[in-house]
């Protein structure tokens, strides 16, 4: 009998392989779920192979599919080291990350840390979770600051919370501060008073240290909004080389945050659902899953037709934006950083913000100068709170001149 496989994954009779062993049913599924991905036929070929291997390994050691794991992996990997190639290692994991998917082998066994400083970042873990209700996000900062802390404190011996004074509290603050930025330094202290609060409501120390935490100064309305000037965002779009795949990509992203003043995780998390071409509107989904629609620009719609008829491949996730190379899932939020860290490069430009965050603040400084009022601009922008377009009020000098007061010193 002889089998190939497609570019859509499908089998047909053309190669001398037969499946055999436990894998033999999953070896055809693997492979279509590789070509959805966009793998080249000739990739999904080389892969389907090895898991051949792997499935007659398996049937010459009696081994069912529920017992394959990370370890059984290894012991192929060893049987096989002649002959592996590059790229096999990593295949033989994406399998069982496939089967795992599937539901027949379980999930690899957490590695819990059954140490004493384990055990309280995990009943702390809990009680932000079941107690509080925060958000995982929250959650996932707020551990790592905790566990820094009890590190530096236990020497060796243990964490030894009944022993915390505010002078260790405040060390430890002062270094995460020349460490970290002035905003995580906030988030340290907010951490930390989180953490106290319940040690005290455990028990296990008995004053209230959270009280005895300094402030971080760091005032909302300190800083300028930092922009760029509406002909700089023009040669920032100018610099995306369109006869290329990536950059029309590139460009539609960068449209619609110069346009829209989108988010950097709202491209991320548009779906092919979100653009209602017959009403000329899309839907955001922004902060604390709210949905909103805005009007699509003319060039940004352009834009995005251009990358989904002659970029975009066909493949199983329905996001806007995806990869250009297999396998085919969505971007990261990283990546948009690094496309706009990008075009500003090739545009020679070099602003002190250079995040997504970039374009959103000058689409608000260039309305702002057009004469859009504040309310205008933050209903654009979907601020959930008036004051926080008031932070725009800065950048309006011609306003803020009419309401300065003279100077009461001598000018010269």
């Amino acid at each position: 009998m002889t089998i190939t496989i497609t570019r859509s994954g499908t089998v047909t009779a053309s190669d001398q392989r037969v499946f055999v062993g436990p894998l033999a049913c999953y070896i055809e599924r693997f492979a279509e779920s590789l070509a959805g991905e966009g793998y080249t036929s000739q990739t999904v070929k080389a892969k389907r192979v090895l898991v051949a291997d792997l499935s007659h390994w398996l049937a010459r050691r009696g081994m069912p599919v529920a017992k394959l794991n990370e370890q059984g992996l290894k012991q192929f990997h060893v049987y096989r080291r002649v002959s592996l190639r590059r790229g096999d290692v990593l295949t033989s994991h994406q399998f069982l990350g496939f089967l795992r998917h599937l539901g027949v082998i379980p999930p690899p066994p957490q590695k819990k840390d059954r140490t004493a400083l384990g055990l309280i970042i995990r009943d702390y873990e809990g009680f932000l979770n079941s107690e509080r209700g925060l958000a995982h996000a929250t959650v996932v900062c707020y551990l790592p600051i905790v566990r820094r802390l009890l590190t530096e404190h236990s020497e060796n011996k243990g964490p030894r919370l009944q022993d915390l004074r505010p002078a260790d509290l405040h060390r430890f603050i002062l270094r995460e501060g020349q460490r970290v930025s002035r905003t995580h330094a906030r988030a340290t202290v907010t951490a930390l008073r989180s953490f106290l609060r319940f040690l005290r409501q455990r028990g296990v120390i008995k004053t209230d240290l959270a009280a005895a935490l300094p402030g971080v100064a760091h005032w909302r309305f300190s800083h300028v909004p930092k922009s760029l000037s509406p002909e700089q965002v023009e040669q920032l779009l100018r610099s995306c080389d369109r006869s290329t795949p990536s950059g029309q990509r590139d460009y539609a992203i960068l449209l619609l945050l110069a346009r829209l003043g989108l988010r950097g995780g709202e491209v991320l998390a548009m779906t092919l659902d979100d653009l209602d071409w017959e009403n000329g509107e899309i839907v955001v989904r922004g902060k604390g899953q709210r949905l909103d629609r805005l009007p699509l620009p003319r060039d940004v719609g352009t834009a995005l037709v251009s990358y989904l008829r002659h970029v975009r491949p066909a493949c199983s996730t329905r996001h806007v934006f995806i990869r250009l190379k297999a396998p085919l899932r969505g971007l990261r939020l990283t990546a948009i950083c690094c496309i706009v860290r990008r075009a500003l490069k090739r545009a020679g430009l070099n602003p002190d913000l250079k995040g997504a965050h970039l374009l959103r603040h000058s689409l608000a400084t260039s309305m702002l100068r057009r004469g859009a009022s504040l309310g205008e601009i933050g209903q654009l922008l979907r601020h959930m709170q008036p004051t926080t377009t008031q932070i725009y009020a800065k950048v309006d000098i011609k306003a803020l001149r009419g309401i300065a007061l003279p100077w009461m010193g001598d000018a010269s």
